[in-house]
């Protein structure tokens, strides 16, 4: 822990009036004359800097850590540009010899057979959770995740495609980012019971405690997928903050519900969608918001629905 061991006061008349020379590193008191401090430290900025290639040239930092390289992204990495220093083009027999040199780089960087697998698998959690859509901060969740189920060697015996898309999962979950399991599913070309066992797996080995997904975290994407506008979600909201409140959503699909009170809201606004738009953009049948809207119906009163 740091400490400030800067002086406040001038040692000789006990003025407060100090002033800062930054040019020079010295505090000098105003009333008296006296230089209270030299060699001070300055925290500012070093260099100034107008565009972000001359910020970079003046760096003397590397990228930050990215948990999405198996290595952190702390190893060398050679360019493939083929041009020297300067930016002028490399001869053909350095260009070669460059090619060599990055071939073996790149199996130096991988020392064992789990470091491989912390690779492959790291690289298909940016594909997949690209095609889902997540930010980079859901994918690095995931990538933490992965890490120290792999430290915990639970990953003996299972698919890479499983575990990296039951890390996904839990990243939705935490993070609540409003991905069915369907979603996932369909992006990592997996079955949902084999990455709901998955799923359950990971969160009892590494005693993990996700948060409740809730029907309001669909509610948002949903409607933007439908082309609603905000008075359908403001309906939306406002239809599932009642039913909450009659403790009609427990034990229910959120995604389910989510979706019979889009439906509802629609029909309000006079912005009707049909049951089965809604049913394709949110995974689930027909039937099951029937099922949801007629007791979103009855339980809240609503007149003017067939039911």
């Amino acid at each position: 822990m740091e400490t400030d061991t800067s002086v406040t006061r001038c040692i000789e008349c006990g003025s407060r009036d100090l002033v800062l020379d930054e040019a020079r590193g010295e505090k000098t008191c105003s009333d008296c004359g006296l230089v209270v401090e030299e060699n001070v430290i300055d925290h500012g900025a070093e260099w100034r800097t107008f565009s972000a290639e001359q910020g970079d040239k003046l760096a003397r930092t590397g990228a930050p850590v990215n948990t999405l390289i198996h290595d952190k992204g702390l190893s060398t990495d050679i360019d493939w540009q083929n041009k020297d220093f300067s930016g002028k083009a490399i001869n053909t027999s350095t260009r070669s010899q460059m090619y060599r040199m990055r071939k073996w780089q790149k199996r130096a960087r991988v020392n064992s057979g789990k470091e491989r697998n912390l690779q492959q698998a790291l690289s298909e959690i940016d594909k997949v959770g690209t095609q889902l859509g997540f930010s980079k901060t859901a994918k690095e969740y995931a990538a933490t995740i992965y890490r120290k189920a792999l430290d915990q060697n639970m990953i003996r015996g299972r698919s890479i495609d499983s575990m990296v898309a039951a890390c996904l999962h839990v990243s939705n979950q935490e993070l609540r980012l409003a991905r069915t399991l369907d979603d996932i599913a369909r992006a990592s070309r997996l079955g949902t019971k084999e990455i709901s066992r998955t799923h359950r797996m990971i969160k009892r080995e590494l005693k993990l405690r996700t948060k409740l997904v809730k029907p309001e975290d669909y509610v948002g994407r949903f409607c933007s997928l439908l082309g609603h506008g905000p008075d359908v979600v403001s309906k939306t909201h406002e239809i599932l903050s009642k039913a909450t409140e009659k403790e009609m959503v427990y034990g229910k699909s959120p995604s389910g519900v989510a979706a019979a009170s889009i439906y509802i809201a629609g029909v309000l606004c006079d912005r009707r969608r049909t049951q089965r738009d809604i049913a394709n953009i949110s995974s689930v049948t027909e039937v099951t918001i029937r099922n949801r809207y007629k007791e979103l119906v009855r339980g809240l009163g609503l007149e003017g629905f067939d039911i």
